[in-house]
């Protein structure tokens, strides 16, 4: 085996990415970040103006390789259609389905888990784990045909701890990592080893999806689950969307070539730490 060129390995001037969820607090960071390292970005998007506004003060070299393609997720019909427009324009090599969140009515809570209505909870599961499954199923083929490839799911740390009140977000995320660990094994196995598969997990962001749980309508002050969370968090803070960068680089590089089905927590050591 040559010796790896470890410049040469995050350099991603030959990589063209298709990604969900990239305007996201956290996947605008990703995006940026790929753009930073010469990468080629296709966003998928239910509303590709309103999130292109977030990219707005990108150089133009950076927007000339950023494009968007307009789907919901949610949509089997437009996914399949935007994936075919997006392949038509040419190859890709590496998938990341960063779309999540979850929703206040699939949250206990103010409601009883009895109570939860199924439209909630299959909006949340669909977004989270659905739409992953999906993009794999219209993305890897590809892969398999050129014989390289990688794909990286955002999950969430909740599902090594289940958190109270986020049942279905935590079950959905489970969901995905069974995936991760399923598709990489299966890949690797059935069509070439040259695809890889793994997942980060990020623990507590301070994001639009669950600011309502963790902080007061004042923006300032921390409710008492945010308390719980950063007392149990030996960093003692909450994660920048830019403390995902460097996992991700590594992840999606030939420096991570040996690396598949694996789920990296990014979490501040909150998956760690016992309380005692």
């Amino acid at each position: 085996m040559a010796h790896l060129d470890m410049q040469q390995a995050f350099d991603f001037g030959q990589r063209r990415i298709l990604m969900s969820g990239g305007s996201g607090v956290l996947g605008r960071s990703m995006v940026r970040a790929l753009l930073a390292h010469g990468a080629s970005v296709v966003l998928l998007s239910r509303q590709p103006t309103t999130a292109a506004a977030h990219f707005a003060d990108l150089s133009a070299d950076a927007q000339a390789r950023l494009q968007w393609v307009t789907a919901d997720l949610g949509d089997a019909g437009q996914l399949s259609a935007a994936v075919a427009q997006v392949l038509a324009t040419g190859p890709i090599d590496t998938l990341i389905n960063g779309a999540g969140g979850n929703r206040p009515q699939a949250t206990t809570g103010n409601q009883r888990f009895f109570d939860l209505p199924l439209a909630a909870m299959h909006e949340v599961v669909d977004v989270n784990l659905f739409s992953a499954i999906q993009l794999a199923q219209l993305v890897v083929p590809h892969f398999v045909a050129q014989q390289h490839g990688v794909v990286l799911n955002i999950s969430s740390i909740s599902t090594a701890r289940p958190l109270t009140r986020v049942v279905t977000y935590s079950a959905a995320k489970a969901g995905l990592d069974a995936f991760t660990r399923w598709l990489a094994t299966h890949v690797a196995l059935e069509y070439s080893p040259q695809i890889r598969v793994n997942a980060i997990a990020p623990g507590f962001f301070l994001t639009e999806q669950n600011r309502f749980l963790l902080m007061e309508a004042d923006g300032q002050t921390l409710t008492t689950r945010g308390q719980q969370i950063l007392a149990h968090t030996p960093m003692q803070r909450f994660g920048h969307p830019d403390d995902l960068v460097g996992t991700m680089m590594w992840l999606l590089s030939p420096a991570a070539g040996f690396v598949t089905g694996q789920v990296i927590a990014v979490d501040g050591g909150f998956s760690a730490y016992s309380g005692v």
